[in-house]
Parts: C-alpha cells; sequence; structure tokens
C-alpha cells in the first residue's frame, strides 16, 4: 500500500499528544494506507518529549521523533518533519486537534479521485477567537495578497495533503527564512481546498500570542513582496516633488516683497521629512537582516536526538 506521512510539530503538548494520538489512529485505521507519524518535539519544556516516547515504545515502527535542543519555531519544525518523511503522500497537523484528523480519508480521496497535487484545508469561520486578531488575519491577506505574485488563501492552514513530488519541491526551496504559506503557494501546482468550521484547541494554550502573528505576517509580507520598498520609494519620490513645488513658490513670493514667517512651516516639513526617512530606513533594515540571516548559512535547527 502507499505510505501515509503525518509530521506533527509540537512544542508543550504534553496534554495535547495524548489526546491527539487516539484520535489520529482511529481515523487512520479505516484508511487503507500504511502511514509513519513523525513527532517533532520544538525543545519543549514540559513533559511532551516524555509522552512522544511512551507512544513509540507502545507503536514501534509507527511512530518517530526528531527531539531538537531548543525551540527554533513552527517553521523548522515542519522542516525537519518533511525532511524525514518518507510517504507517498505528505501531510502536517497541529497536535491540538484543530486539524480534525477525520478530515484525512475526504482529504485523500480527493487528491485520488480528482487528480490534485495538494488538497488543504481553509477554515471558514474563525469562531473562538479573538475578534480584533481576525480582523487584522484578514486585513493580512488581503493587503498580501494585492502585492504578490502568487495568492495566499484567507484561512488556509498548514494541514494539507501533498504528493510526493510537491514535498521535494517545497524542500528545494533553500532560503533561511521560511514562511510555509508563501512557499506552499509559490511551488504551484493543482490544489483543492476542503473548508472546515474552525475548531478551538483540545488541550493547552496556544503559543501565538498577537504580538508573535504580527511578527509572522511582517515576515510574509516582507519575504513574498517588494511593496515596502516600492511604497517607500515613491512616497519619498512624491513628498521631494511636493517639497520642491513649496520652495519654488516661496522664494517666488519672497522675490515679489511679500513677507512670512515660515518658522513653523519649515519645522513641519523636516518633523515630516524626517519620520518618512525613519520609515524607511526600518522598512530597509528589516530587508537587511533577512539577507544578513540568509548569508550566514546557519541550520534551521539542531537535533539532539532522533528516535526512529
Amino acid at each position: 500500500m502507499e505510505l501515509l506521512s503525518i509530521v506533527v510539530p509540537c512544542y508543550n503538548e504534553e496534554q495535547a499528544v495524548e489526546l491527539f494520538y487516539p484520535e489520529l489512529v482511529k481515523v487512520l485505521d479505516t484508511m487503507d494506507v500504511d502511514r509513519e507519524i513523525i513527532f517533532v518535539n520544538d525543545g519543549s519544556t514540559d513533559r511532551t518529549l516524555e509522552k512522544i516516547l511512551a507512544l513509540r515504545d507502545a507503536h514501534p515502527g509507527e511512530v518517530r521523533c526528531i527531539d531538537f535542543s531548543r525551540n527554533f519555531g513552527k517553521e523548522s519544525a515542519m522542516l525537519a518533519g518533511l525532511r524525514m518523511a518518507k510517504g507517498d503522500y505528505v501531510t502536517v497537523m497541529d497536535s491540538d486537534l484543530q486539524d480534525p484528523p477525520a478530515n484525512l480519508p475526504v482529504m485523500l480521496k480527493m487528491i485520488r479521485e480528482n487528480g490534485d497535487d495538494v488538497v488543504g484545508t481553509r477554515r471558514v469561520t474563525r469562531a473562538g477567537e479573538p475578534k480584533i486578531r481576525s480582523w487584522f488575519a484578514r486585513q493580512f491577506y488581503r493587503l498580501i495578497n494585492h502585492f504578490t505574485e502568487v495568492e495566499i488563501v484567507d484561512g488556509a492552514r498548514d494541514f494539507r495533503v501533498m504528493k510526493r513530488y510537491v514535498v521535494d519541491s517545497v524542500l528545494s526551496l533553500e532560503e533561511y527564512n521560511r514562511f510555509s504559506k508563501g512557499m506552499f503557494a509559490w511551488v504551484g501546482y493543482q490544489v483543492e481546498y476542503l473548508e472546515y468550521e474552525n475548531v478551538e484547541r483540545v488541550a493547552g494554550e496556544t503559543k501565538w500570542s498577537f504580538f508573535k502573528l504580527v511578527r509572522y505576517a511582517l515576515d510574509g509580507f516582507i519575504e513574498y513582496t517588494e511593496a515596502p520598498m516600492q511604497i517607500i520609494g515613491r512616497t519619498g519620490g512624491v513628498m521631494s516633488f511636493l517639497m520642491l513645488i513649496e520652495m519654488i513658490v516661496l522664494l517666488v513670493r519672497a522675490l515679489s516683497g511679500h513677507t512670512f514667517s515660515g518658522t513653523v512651516l519649515i519645522l513641519s516639513c523636516v518633523l515630516f521629512m524626517g519620520s518618512i526617512l525613519m520609515l524607511a530606513l526600518g522598512i530597509m533594515a528589516e530587508y537587511l537582516l533577512k539577507t544578513y540571516a540568509e548569508v550566514r548559512k546557519r541550520p534551521h535547527y539542531i537535533v539532539k536526538n532522533y528516535y526512529e
């Protein structure tokens, strides 16, 4: 039979792991595929690794584990899992059951019968999320899709079933700063989405604070569009042109004998232009930091132990 690899990034999910595994296996037992379940312990400080190893000991040959030396983030955990996965089909799932295992048979059926290369999942609601966070998320997708060359689907999850060659294409992208939603969209292929209602996590607390999500969104925006640099450059050009016109008008009026005090106006112009320059420098610094990270060629993660 064909092999399905399930990659499960985990960070401080000791409660969720024990609930996730039985639900997943109950669904997998109804499917006509062999399976391997790859847990990636992303530097957890609780008993997550202990729980994973207990599952591995109870189910030898089915459960595998990658243990990081510290927390490197979900993107790195996903990358490590995808590199280890050997399946004809590969999926990435959260251990908190917000990615319902019951969707797996439907997704596999779609990918087999419809000739899709990828079947992803997309939340049609954000029930249970703070309203302000949901609003910012919608604005992010609207903004980034206005400027990027590929569409990043609003509500799309990392939970998707991919054929082997799609995974190989994603792994061929070697950039250090990885934004999975953008990478999945960039490699292309025929993608179909399975829509479902939002599911709240079964245990524990989310590791994504509002500010971490903002940072993640900013990383994606910088990785997949040059719009910030272009906007700043065009704004600077327009403002410079307006300032030149103003200087010419002031000079003409001065030569015509008009007297006026321009101290406040000049000070306002200086402060306004200074703020634009500071904003521009801040955006340029973000791009330079990304370039610096690429140039250093540090590994995405360090593995402390492999548990086959």
